[in-house]
């Protein structure tokens, strides 16, 4: 099918990192959308929707540290994003910003492999811990959060929370998930090397959602050969899912996922 040309892009900070515009305009090659998708460094979160209209874009991705200032910028938020308060797609539509959270089933799709989970610890508290610990608790499973400091922890009061100082009360879990940005552009750990020592001596696996990367939490894991997961399911997944709301919904999940996955080995 033949579209007018469209023009998506991914907002964050950083930005040029980011795998989505090969992905979908790889897609949009190979199914002859008339369409391209690129980066815009986005310094300033509050002004998202302005620049969203003054770009003349028809869809966006949203990526750290600016998924909560994205659903601020919406006029309509839809399905599990309304829950939490956390956007990463957006598409215009009349004129309005309808936002959407495809990280959390995306995360979801990519944790399988590791099913039947009774409890996870995620570290950081960010928006994305956000979407999968909303996710993970709606499917039965026990989530703890695990942050540095309290501030954030009090937008997860449904949860056991910890920060660094009551590390020490930490119990066993079945999988430990980093969703903070530490490693992305340094060599950070997310947490304190003693705390992620004690960690990963009882888990069963690790998943790392920063993808591209071998960060020093994944060399930890490695090193204990723990078995692990990177970002890149997770962004194959919520990229699918994404990609299904910019081409109205014209193609079925399983087709962009099968085009896009192939973007990976170009």
């Amino acid at each position: 099918m033949n579209y007018n040309k469209n023009f998506f892009t991914i907002f964050g900070n950083p930005v040029s990192h980011s795998a989505s515009p090969k992905m979908h305009n790889y897609l949009f090659k190979t199914l002859n959308i008339d369409s391209c998708y690129s980066r815009y460094l986005l310094k300033d979160g509050s002004t998202l929707r302005e620049t969203f209209f003054k770009l003349g874009v028809v869809g966006a991705n949203i990526t750290v540290p600016h998924k909560e200032e994205a659903f601020k910028a919406c006029d309509e938020v839809i399905g599990i994003a309304k829950e939490l308060g956390v956007v990463n797609t957006i598409i215009k539509k009349d004129n309005k910003l309808i936002g959407y959270n495809t990280d959390a089933d995306g995360f979801y799709y990519a944790l399988s492999e590791y099913f039947p989970l009774k409890n996870a610890l995620i570290i950081g508290a960010g928006g994305t811990a956000k979407a999968i610990s909303k996710k993970l608790k709606n499917e039965n499973i026990d989530v703890s959060i695990l942050n540095r400091s309290q501030n954030r922890l009090n937008d997860y009061k449904e949860f056991k929370t910890y920060t660094w100082d009551d590390a020490h009360k930490l119990e066993r879990y079945d999988v430990i998930i980093n969703t903070t940005s530490a490693g992305l552009e340094d060599e950070f750990l997310p947490a304190p090397i003693e705390i992620l020592e004690k960690l990963l001596k009882s888990t069963k696996a690790v998943v790392e959602v920063i993808y591209g990367k071998e960060t020093p939490f994944l060399k930890e894991a490695i090193k204990r050969s723990l078995p692990y997961k990177d970002g890149s399911q997770m962004l194959l997944m919520q990229g699918v899912l994404a990609n299904h709301h910019f081409i109205n919904y014209e193609y079925d999940l399983k087709t962009i996922e099968k085009i896009m996955k192939k973007s990976f080995d170009i």
